[in-house]
């Protein structure tokens, strides 16, 4: 009986132990928040979706449009704020100003957004 009760106890440990980990959270681990960027583009989609909202959008540069790609907080957050599946559409102009990716993917961590000369209110994590 002591021997299933030390099997148990094993196996209910190894599992908080594995379980801790799909509680973490990367946060903006992969974004510089030491430089902020400002970028003006053209929204391409809008993923209104956990964990992490997602606006796609193209850059002209010299060489045509660039394809981006920025993340905001949980829709839960934004939702707070205003926010919805509707905030964003494709071919809205913005001005995004946030933090590249430390490996310089066109990807940013938005810090604020304007659409047509209106701040949109992010909420924060």
């Amino acid at each position: 009986m002591k021997s299933k009760a030390l099997i148990v106890l094993g196996i209910a440990l190894c599992l908080l132990a594995v379980s801790a980990s799909i509680f973490a959270h990367h946060g903006a681990a992969a974004y510089d928040m030491t430089k902020t960027v400002t970028i003006k583009g053209k929204v391409t989609h809008f993923n209104f979706v956990n964990p992490h909202v997602q606006v796609f959008f193209a850059v002209t540069g010299d060489k045509g449009p660039e394809p981006w790609q920025a993340e905001l907080t949980s829709p839960n957050h934004l939702v707070r704020t205003g926010w919805s599946k509707d905030t964003l559409k494709s071919g809205d102009d913005v001005t995004i100003t946030g933090y590249r990716t430390k490996d310089g993917t066109n990807s940013i961590w938005i810090a604020k957004i304007l659409l047509k000369d209106q701040e949109l209110i992010l909420a924060t994590e």
